[in-house]
């Protein structure tokens, strides 16, 4: 596995794990990584389970994730991580554009979030950033997630106007956006309410439509500012 010397710079390399189900994917990171001085690719794994266990037994400073891989996702292995190994930064590298990924990727914990079409010398500038402590995002999910937080604001203030009345969501309700809100897909909501996947997909739908919301990750940062659950 090819790897930089600490030496080269006088300080301590940043050590990596890359975690991704395709293996040439993986050797193209190293293959990129490996010409920086400051970063040492310490180890890898092919899926969420599997990068669990390497950080347990490395404790890397930067565990570099995709976020859909078999076993176990990168999001579900991202909270464990955090759990196992609170210090170590987590930046996920993915192609999903998806909303609920990127939501689901900063309620687990992790520190970045970067689309696999951002230039490949940018990912060793992205480690070196959330190692000293910094939060990125790909500037397009970003801008999702501003707007998200925008169109929340703007119902805030209509609600401070009275222009729309206080929601009042069924405990059932209720119940679905607190899972929603800990980052649960539907399935997963349902195997916890015993109830069926179209029963909660009706129950999203309702509560969405009585918060006036337009997405899954607006009910969540309504969730979360309402002190329905709280952030970890």
């Amino acid at each position: 596995m090819p790897s930089s010397s600490p030496q080269a710079t006088g300080t301590d390399a940043v050590r990596v794990v890359v975690v991704d189900d395709h293996s040439l994917f993986r050797r193209g990171l190293q293959m990129v990584l490996s010409t920086e001085d400051d970063i040492d690719v310490v180890g890898e794994a092919s899926d969420g389970a599997e990068a669990v266990r390497r950080v347990e037994e490395l404790l890397p400073d930067v565990v570099l994730m995709d976020v859909w891989m078999p076993r176990r996702s990168g999001i579900d292995a991202c909270a464990e991580i955090k759990a196992v190994a609170p210090s170590t930064r987590i930046l996920m590298l993915t192609s999903s554009e998806e909303e609920d990924d990127l939501f689901g990727a900063i309620r687990a914990g992790a520190n970045g979030y970067l689309l696999k079409d951002v230039p490949a010398e940018e990912v060793a500038d992205a480690i070196r950033a959330v190692v000293t402590g910094q939060s990125l995002i790909t500037p397009k999910m970003a801008g999702l997630l501003l707007g998200e937080f925008a169109a929340m604001r703007r119902r805030d203030e209509e609600r401070s106007l009275g222009v729309v009345g206080a929601p009042r969501l069924s405990p059932r309700e209720l119940d679905v956006l607190r899972l929603l809100a800990r980052g649960m897909a539907n399935r997963e909501i349902a195997g916890q309410l015993g109830i069926s996947e179209n029963t909660v997909k009706n129950h999203v739908r309702n509560l969405l439509e009585k918060l006036q919301l337009h997405s899954r990750m607006e009910a969540v940062v309504y969730a979360v500012r309402e002190k329905i659950v709280e952030l970890s």
